[in-house]
């Protein structure tokens, strides 16, 4: 009796915890109030959670870029040729990609927050690798393209998932170099890429598989392996983390929410957090600015050894000579990803490293010199490769709101990847070899990209300057004689209901620059 009566008391005991936490979710109070958290360190939790995020969602990062691009090295190894296709045709089956890549990446986020990310990404990585080993299976046009669509369905929730999650554990001046070091898998795996194809060549001929097949096989057989194994690596979001004491999610929670990011403690689906985000003109803004990076992302990736192919490099030293140009970029990225959040001023890297883009553009139109334009390369990656998780980072720091978040993220993402449909017919056959169409149109899309940067942060400092004025603050019952609680109308029981309310548009959240 004794035995059952201790048990019944830990089950309400267990069921009041659990009812505590909820009320502190839902009503704004410090979470997890009951937890002393004084015995720990932050500083060895954010190594903690370093050591059990970033490497691994880089590596993922990594396999992803180089399943949707490594098709570039591929063509080197007589993949038109063997499938009997035009350049019009290659040219397409880069394009559909893009299209499945975009649509998805939106409702991909929505999933994401909704189910485990253990279970979503790595579902996801597990079906875009097998897409990716059949694409080496195929004989004709049609096959290429179909599975180019599926590659592209299952890959969109990777990119914009991943960075929507690791903004759920940083502060915001901690997100920018976590974007970048996850980011600088692309670049990587520009160099790894071009390596890889080069050492695969060497199977040309074997089990009467091609060169071209045999990278596309068995870089789809490694992204299915990894793609199983995720499922007991991947973490799921700070407040259920196994790898993670209670005393540290605690931790990890508070100091979000001490970085005015209300909703770390968790937040049900309304829609009228996803209208939100779809009304909110830093979206639109930042989907502007992503697409100025994010086409010049693609035309180079997809065609940087085809460039210098036709500057006079066979097929292998082609590839190679990509390697030391992705590991400057690698750098330049993470440097900028480190720079910004010590100092801030994300908006300033932007515009800084984009003049330095449209340089190196420039100099690639009007040189005819191989080694004038190789080195213009080098320049041409600053405009592009550290932008993108800077321009991620500024969006994500300027929008509260868990669902809202992942909606302005996704679709800031899936509109930057349908301008890669363009950056996949921009450098035509017929313009090698200096593609001055390719090159010009990159050159514009940097130029966008420069201009709205200009225009954000120019609204970002206009808004909290209004803010700091006065001008936004909401109305709390109590300040005024007899005001009723009705945040439809502006006016609230309370300073942390205005909070969960309004999230960045509370009169006390300041925009970073």
């Amino acid at each position: 009796m004794d035995a059952k009566t201790s048990e019944s008391d830990s089950a309400r005991l267990s069921e009041k915890a659990a009812s505590i936490q909820q009320e502190e979710k839902l009503n704004g109070t410090v979470y997890n109030s009951h937890i002393d958290t004084s015995s720990v360190d932050e500083r060895k939790l954010l190594r903690k959670l370093d050591m059990r995020l970033i490497p691994w969602l880089s590596f993922l990062y990594l396999l992803s870029f180089l399943d949707r691009t490594s098709i570039g090295n591929a063509k080197l190894y007589r993949l038109e040729q063997d499938l009997n296709m035009t350049d019009n045709q290659y040219l397409l089956t880069l394009t559909i990609f893009f299209f499945s890549y975009a649509v998805f990446e939106v409702p991909s986020n929505v999933f994401l927050k909704r189910l485990r990310p253990s279970l979503w990404l790595s579902l996801l990585m597990f079906l875009w690798g097998i897409m990716m080993t059949v694409q080496g299976l195929v004989h004709n046009y049609g096959g290429l393209l179909g599975m180019r669509w599926m590659l592209g369905l299952f890959e969109a929730g990777l990119f914009p998932g991943v960075n929507y999650y690791l903004s759920c554990w940083y502060k915001r001046s901690e997100f920018g170099l976590r974007a970048a070091i996850f980011f600088s898998a692309a670049t990587v795996s520009g160099a790894f890429g071009g390596l890889l194809a080069a050492a695969i060549s060497n199977m040309d001929g074997i089990a009467g598989k091609p060169a071209w097949a045999w990278i596309f096989i068995l870089e789809g057989l490694a992204t299915v392996l990894a793609g199983a194994a995720s499922f007991w690596i991947i973490q799921d979001f700070p407040d259920t983390a196994k790898f993670l004491t209670e005393e540290e999610r605690t931790v990890v929670i508070r100091r979000l929410q001490g970085d005015d990011q209300f909703s770390a403690a968790g937040e049900k689906l309304k829609m009228k957090y996803i209208w939100k985000s779809l009304a909110d003109w830093k979206t639109w803004i930042g989907m502007m600015i992503y697409c100025g990076c994010d086409m010049p992302l693609y035309a180079f990736s997809l065609f940087l050894p085809s460039i210098i192919n036709q500057l006079g490099f066979q097929a292998t030293p082609a590839n190679l000579l990509t390697v030391p140009v992705y590991v400057f970029a690698c750098i330049v990225t993470c440097i900028v990803g480190f720079a910004a959040d010590r100092f801030g001023h994300r908006g300033l890297f932007n515009i800084a490293f984009l003049c330095l883009g449209g340089a190196g553009y420039i100099i690639l139109i009007a040189s005819r010199s191989a080694a004038l334009s190789y080195f213009a390369v080098y320049l041409a990656t600053c405009g592009i490769y550290p932008v993108i998780p800077n321009t991620i980072a500024w969006v994500s720091n300027n929008v509260e709101g868990s669902y809202k978040r992942s909606v302005s993220l996704a679709m800031t993402i899936s509109f930057g990847n349908l301008n890669g449909a363009v950056s996949s017919n921009v450098y035509r056959a017929r313009d090698r070899p200096w593609y001055p169409l390719g090159h010009g149109l990159v050159l514009l899309y940097i130029g966008l990209g420069l201009i709205f940067s200009v225009t954000y942060r120019v609204l970002l400092q206009k808004e909290n300057a209004r803010r700091d004025r006065g001008e936004r603050n909401e109305v709390i019952e109590g300040t005024i004689t007899d005001a009723p609680q009705d945040p439809q109308n502006g006016i609230y029981s309370s300073v942390d209901e205005a909070k969960r309310d309004k999230g960045d548009e509370w009169s006390g959240y300041r925009y970073i620059l």
